[in-house]
C-alpha cells in the first residue's frame, strides 16, 4: 500500500473536514468561518502524524492535554484548497466521510473567493456546514447564526 493510500483510508476513520463557526462583533459579516482538516492520535503514534504532515508540506501538530492526544490540523484556506482538497479528489475517501470531504469542499471555495463575506453566500455556507460531521458539538445553533447576519 502506497502513503496516500493509507492516508486517505486513516483519514476515514481518525480524519475530521470542520467548519467552525463564531460570532465575531468586529467582523463586517458578524462571523467567523473557519474550516479544517484534521487528524487525531494517541501521543503514542506521534510519528504517524508527523509522516501525514511531511507528505502534505502544510499544517501543524500540537498536543492536547485534556485527552493526551495529538492532532495534526491543517487551517490556511490556501493550503486546504491547493493542497488538501486535491489530494482527496484523487484519494478518494470510500465511506461516509466522503459527504463530509464534499461539504467542506464547498465551504472552502466559498471562503477562498471571498464569498462568505456575501451575506447571501454565508447563509449558504453555513447550512452546508452544518451538514458536516452530523454527530459533532457545535457551540451555536443554526438558526441563531443565521439570526445573527446583519441585513
Amino acid at each position: 500500500m502506497n502513503l496516500d493510500s493509507f492516508i486517505s483510508g486513516f483519514t476515514e476513520g481518525e480524519g475530521c473536514f470542520c467548519v467552525s463557526l463564531n460570532l465575531r462583533s468586529k467582523l463586517n459579516t458578524g462571523i467567523e468561518v473557519r474550516p479544517s482538516f484534521s487528524i487525531s492520535q494517541n501521543k503514542r503514534n506521534l510519528q504517524l502524524l508527523k509522516t501525514i504532515m511531511e507528505r502534505f508540506n502544510c499544517g501543524a501538530i500540537r498536543f492536547s492535554r485534556n485527552d493526551q492526544n495529538y492532532k495534526y490540523e491543517v487551517r490556511s484556506i490556501k493550503d486546504l484548497v491547493k493542497i488538501i482538497i486535491p489530494f482527496f479528489e484523487t484519494n478518494t475517501l470510500l465511506g461516509v466521510k466522503e459527504n463530509d470531504f464534499q461539504n467542506f469542499k464547498k465551504v472552502c471555495e466559498i471562503v477562498y473567493q471571498n464569498l462568505h463575506l456575501n451575506k447571501e453566500k454565508l447563509r449558504e455556507l453555513i447550512e452546508i456546514a452544518y451538514r458536516l460531521n452530523g454527530s459533532g458539538k457545535r457551540k451555536y445553533k443554526q438558526e441563531e447564526l443565521l439570526k445573527h447576519i446583519v441585513s
